[in-house]
């Protein structure tokens, strides 16, 4: 009995430390919050510049991006069209109202349990350092799943690429071997370093859907 007792109060402290990425999100967008340090700057001009030039490279017309956050890093973007997800309503409100005069681009709430990949079909998938921040392993799963499954030719991952464990100093990061879990059908045709490793550990990876 009080083993179960002590299991509870346990858990309900770390749900107060850390409540889920979902709650997390929300609540830090909610509260005034931003996407974090590397949407400005330096880390976020090389991310616009390598992205905008492999848009221009491939005559890529429309980009889906599964973590568009507060919009910061949109600013620098040069997309013909663009749909922006994320699971926090508060980030999307703010992406709208920052962009309501720009009609090339629209913002949605991504809710993974609910979220059909066909209506959403597009040139290019981008996941910008997302991919270690859904921290549930389920949400994880689904995440990496229709990231690929609304790409028609290219998927464009900023992240880490290796496994860490849960729990760490920071809850509401971990980092995921995501390439290992990448669906059949897709090949990487290059991975490149980021220059600024004092602000990130993230390195670019671009998938082609191969053709059959």
């Amino acid at each position: 009995m009080w083993h179960n007792i002590a299991r509870r109060a346990l858990h309900s402290i770390r749900e107060l430390r850390y409540p889920g990425a979902v709650k997390y999100w929300e609540k830090r967008y909610a509260d005034g919050g931003d996407s974090g340090p590397g949407s400005v700057g330096r880390l976020a001009a090389y991310k616009a510049e390598t992205v905008n030039r492999f848009v221009r490279e491939h005559n890529i017309f429309d980009v889906i991006d599964f973590g568009c956050g507060d919009g910061k890093q949109l600013l620098l973007a040069d997309y013909p069209a663009y749909t922006g997800l994320d699971i926090s309503a508060s980030a999307v409100a703010q992406c709208r109202e920052l962009f309501r005069e720009d009609t090339t681009k629209r913002f949605e709430v991504y809710r993974p349990e609910k979220f059909e990949p066909a209506p959403y079909q597009a040139d290019m998938a981008l996941s910008m350092e997302a991919i270690f921040h859904l921290t549930e392993t389920h949400l994880y799963n689904r995440y990496m799943q229709h990231l690929f499954a609304t790409a028609r030719k290219w998927v464009l991952i900023f992240s880490s690429d290796t496994d860490d464990p849960p729990g760490g100093p920071f809850p509401h990061f971990r980092s995921r071997c995501f390439s290992s879990d990448v669906p059949q059908g897709w090949e990487l045709r290059k991975r490149l370093d980021n220059p600024h490793g004092d602000i990130s550990i993230s390195s670019f990876f671009f998938y082609e859907k191969r053709a059959f």
